[in-house]
């Protein structure tokens, strides 16, 4: 039996945007130890036409758009849609996978040496919030703001949801799976013990997902394979707004 469980969206989701702009930012230290930027001058936004896709990115040198690009992202609504090896492809060069596989093969055959490119049929939604990843440029390093305001994405406050799916044939019947996740930053003053966030009540938040993430929830449905509902739930809540 062919059983497909989670395959959360790496940290670096392929955000791959530089210009040729400087802005000066001024380091303060706020009363809880994490250090914030304060900014001096004006944001770049999306509709600046000023941001653009990074050398060696299949759009290298186009500008961001308001809208979902080809491969299904729209950073303007802080979302992605689409396949997941399309998260992948055009930052390394190649271009969105259209559903054809011999067709994209023989156009790309290098893309069969990709982890991804198994999970090519795998539907992906993604949405995160301005702290995962903001619409505007406010610290001058020419790309989308990350935890803007904070050090580290610890205590920012960020989060990211992943919905996946995508079927398999298991002797001979076609299944269906599905899988909806919480992550969010831990906050400043929690800690890990055993692979697992704990708040400073010593609360499990959740376990660890990428060094400075939370797992707050997964709901996972494969009826052929018996699941159905809630993996995992954190004791501390699943809500964002606790974090």
């Amino acid at each position: 039996m062919k059983l497909y469980r989670t395959i959360i969206i790496s940290l670096s989701f392929i955000l791959l945007i530089t210009v040729g702009c400087e802005k000066l930012t001024i380091p303060t230290e706020t009363n809880n130890g994490q250090v914030k930027l304060a900014k001096k001058g004006t944001c770049i936004t999306i509709q600046d036409g000023i941001l653009k896709y990074q050398q060696g990115h299949y759009l290298a040198g186009k500008p961001l758009t308001t809208g979902f690009d080809i491969f299904g992202y729209n950073y303007q609504s802080r979302m992605f849609k689409g396949s997941y090896a399309n998260v992948y492809l055009g930052g390394d060069g190649f271009p969105p996978y259209d559903g054809n596989d011999a067709a994209y093969i023989t156009a790309n055959p290098n893309v069969v040496t990709k982890w991804y490119w198994q999970y090519r049929t795998t539907k992906l939604e993604m949405k995160w919030n301005d702290s995962w990843l903001s619409t505007t440029d406010c610290d001058g390093d020419g790309k989308l703001d990350r935890h803007y305001g904070f050090s580290s994405y610890l205590g920012s406050g960020a989060w990211l949801t992943n919905h996946q799916s995508d079927e398999y044939v298991d002797n001979g019947k076609t299944c269906n799976w599905n899988d909806f996740v919480k992550i969010v930053a831990a906050p400043s003053d929690a800690s890990q013990t055993g692979g697992v966030w704990y708040n400073s009540s010593g609360v499990e938040i959740g376990p660890v997902i990428w060094g400075e993430f939370a797992l707050i929830q997964e709901i996972y449905n494969d009826p052929c394979a018996g699941y159905k509902g809630k993996l995992y739930v954190s004791p501390a809540g699943p809500g964002f707004g606790k974090y």
